[in-house]
């Protein structure tokens, strides 16, 4: 055998001899868990044993004073019995067998049989704490009620001089308060008989009815004095107040059915007299949520009023406003219209201009009956003033939404009024720019007068005689007529230019040649310039007899153009 083969074979030996005393070790571990649990259980199973029941049992032999505590008795014992000589004997047979199996190394049934000790020991230590609880619940039962009673007792007196103290606060509902507390006080009698005769069960129902009442007294002493104070003072006061009020705003013609405020206080006063009954019976449920709905309504009633007080004030100040300037549209859409056939004559109306005034006072008739109905509702009061503040407002939108198509009605025919008379005062300035281009034209003497201008003149009387033939016309067209006004005033104002750049070309064409003549003999080609320049003159081309003269005569004197206008200037 080699040594790598003995190698191997002494790791092999050494790891089985690893895993069995592994194996060993978690065996001793999960048997000593088991041994403890088993042990565990059986100190649980003594205590159990060692639990007060026989003791507690002797004390009930106290409070055999009637057949139920016996009865009790016979029952409580004969569960102590079956514990001791059956449960607790059963849990001893069941760990020793246990402990048996763990011992014979039965590792396949030790769990299970361990399961089953777990839960009957659960189940005979629960008999056990239930059975001495039940008896506890007798034996302790005097002392525990003692202490509840006492405590009762005290909240009762609390209670009693709270009461005695505002006793004035409780009014007609004190005479059933203090027999309710004697109803507490006999129940507090009720619970010593009791005890004295051992009925715990009694004893138990007393102390809870006696709690509950005193809990309800608690919430009569801290309600009833808002109860009586709002239904007997505040409500009445309320009610008084709002009675006075309804009649003196119907009487002023405040339409106020929609309110229904009779009915409200009818119903109101019903409440109130429902809850004062119950609360003398101490039934107090939902009596002062009640009283508290009772006193807003009658708060926002008060409210609502004083708005609609206000709202008629607004009312009335915007119906004043309405009708004045109805008044002032519906006049003057009558009388817009009774002018419409004269309007016909004079101008030239358009199908479009017709129809804005139908429109208008079709919408304004339209509006008049709207308010009409709306004054039938005012008068029959069978709506709020808010209600009509609304409805006279949307009609105050309306008319003034017709005045305003009003307005480009009649801005439209009021500016062909204009514009017909400012066409008249036009013709006389266009007559007057004529007249003075003819003033013009004779205060000067000019060889020809060119044939251009005549044109000129002719085309602006032409255009004169065509505006006053439009203002002739019945009826006028607007537009036509502006237009002749407008050719007629450019074609003068033209004319006048004209005459003004005629004359003064013909001047300055006369003085430039008068100057250039003393050079005429001394510079050389300047005779037959001038000469030319004449004929030019002679023929009334003045503007190119200018052009002419200057260009010779600035060769001679270079700037002569400036030179001759100061020299002009200077001698006119």
């Amino acid at each position: 055998m080699d040594n790598n083969t003995l190698i191997i074979i002494t790791i092999i030996g050494v790891t089985i001899a690893l895993i069995i005393a592994i194996i060993c070790i978690l065996r001793h571990f999960y048997n000593k868990k088991i041994s403890e649990k088993i042990e565990k259980l059986d100190i649980e199973k003594n205590s159990i044993a060692s639990l007060p029941i026989t003791p507690e049992l002797a004390k009930i032999e106290a409070f055999l004073k009637n057949d139920k505590i016996e009865e009790m008795y016979k029952e409580w014992q004969g569960k102590l019995e079956e514990i001791r000589e059956k449960e607790i004997p059963e849990i001893n047979d069941m760990l020793l067998d246990t402990d048996y199996t763990l011992k014979q190394k039965d590792y396949k049934n030790i769990n299970l049989k361990l399961s089953k000790l777990e839960i009957a020991m659960y189940k005979v230590k629960s008999d056990s704490e239930n059975l001495l609880n039940d008896i506890r619940s007798i034996t302790s039962s005097d002392e525990k009620n003692r202490i509840i009673i006492t405590k009762l007792k005290a909240d009762y007196r609390d209670l009693l001089a709270k009461f005695e103290d505002g006793k004035q606060d409780y009014r007609d509902i004190a005479p059933s308060i203090a027999v309710q507390f004697e109803n507490i006080n006999k129940r507090f009698e009720l619970f010593e008989k009791a005890m004295s005769k051992n009925d715990f069960a009694e004893v138990t129902k007393i102390l809870r009815v006696i709690d509950e009442m005193l809990k309800h007294m608690a919430v009569v002493l801290d309600e009833v004095p808002s109860i009586v104070l709002l239904a007997t003072e505040i409500l009445p006061s309320k009610i008084k107040e709002l009675k006075a009020t309804y009649k003196k705003m119907t009487d002023d013609n405040y339409p106020l059915d929609y309110m229904n405020i009779e009915y409200n206080i009818n119903e109101a006063n019903s409440k109130i007299q429902d809850i004062i009954t119950r609360c003398k019976m101490l039934n107090l449920e939902d009596s002062l949520f009640e009283l508290k709905v009772l006193s807003d309504y009658f708060d926002t009633t008060f409210a609502d009023l004083e708005k609609e007080k206000i709202n008629r004030e607004n009312y009335d100040n915007i119906n004043k406003i309405y009708i004045a300037k109805s008044a002032r549209t519906n006049k003057i859409v009558s009388e817009m219209f009774s002018k419409i056939p004269e309007l016909k004559k004079s101008y030239n109306l358009s199908d479009t201009d017709i129809e804005i005034f139908s429109n208008v006072r079709d919408d304004l008739n339209t509006l008049n009956e709207d308010y009409k109905l709306l004054m039938s509702y005012t008068g029959n009061h069978a709506f709020a003033y808010s209600q009509l503040t609304k409805e006279i407002e949307n009609l105050i939108v309306r008319l003034e939404r017709i005045e305003s198509h009003l307005d480009l009605s009649m801005d439209s025919i009021g500016n062909m009024k204009e514009d017909e008379g400012r066409a008249r005062e036009q013709l006389n300035e266009i007559l007057e720019i004529l007249k003075e281009s003819s003033n013009k034209m004779r205060d000067v003497t000019l060889p020809v007068t060119p044939k251009s201008y005549y044109v000129e003149r002719d085309e602006a009387a032409s255009a004169v005689k065509e505006i006053v033939r439009e203002l002739e016309k019945k009826p006028i067209t607007i537009a036509i007529l502006n237009t002749r006004v407008d050719t007629a005033r450019d074609l003068a104002l033209k004319l006048l230019a004209k005459t003004k750049e005629l004359i003064k070309n013909a001047n300055f064409a006369e003085f430039a040649i008068v100057y250039g003549n003393r050079y005429r003999n001394s510079v050389e080609g300047l005779d037959k310039n001038l000469t030319y320049a004449e004929v030019l003159f002679n023929k009334g081309e003045y503007r190119k007899s200018l052009e002419l003269t200057i260009n010779c005569l600035n060769r001679i004197e270079p700037g002569i153009y400036e030179k001759l206008i100061n020299l002009y200037i200077a001698n006119k």
